[in-house]
């Protein structure tokens, strides 16, 4: 299936549950264990939103992972087969003035090869 042949991208209603720990994780680097408990707890209960993903990349200031990362090609091939994907998880720091995504930067570059414009589901604190 091409690149073109690929007319929606499919989303889960909610994040799926493991995500939430390599949030956890991934954030543990960043910040104190108390305040990313606050986030953890936070982003559970913040409401899906929707962002482009041009947008989301220009806000998180990261590169774009290259086309040969076996994350990005795993969930290219999920767009493809049209499985649907979990939202990311985004904290905005704003001291920095931008923002982090916790979870599903992978996704995102791979959604970002199909459509730089699409709309990403996403929770952001």
């Amino acid at each position: 299936m091409a690149k073109s042949d690929v007319k929606e991208i499919k989303w889960l209603p909610d994040v799926e549950e493991h995500d939430y720990p390599a949030a956890e994780s991934y954030l543990s680097l960043l910040y104190n264990n108390d305040r990313v408990a606050d986030m953890i707890t936070s982003l559970r209960s913040a409401a899906i939103v929707q962002f482009k993903a041009k947008d989301i990349f220009r806000a998180s200031q990261l590169p774009l992972a290259g086309v040969s990362n076996l994350h990005v090609d795993k969930d290219r091939k999920k767009i493809q087969k049209g499985i649907s994907l979990s939202p990311l998880l985004i904290v905005r720091d704003e001291p920095r003035g931008k923002a982090v995504i916790a979870d599903g930067y992978h996704r995102l570059c791979a959604i970002y090869e199909f459509d730089e414009d699409a709309w990403i589901r996403c929770k952001i604190i």
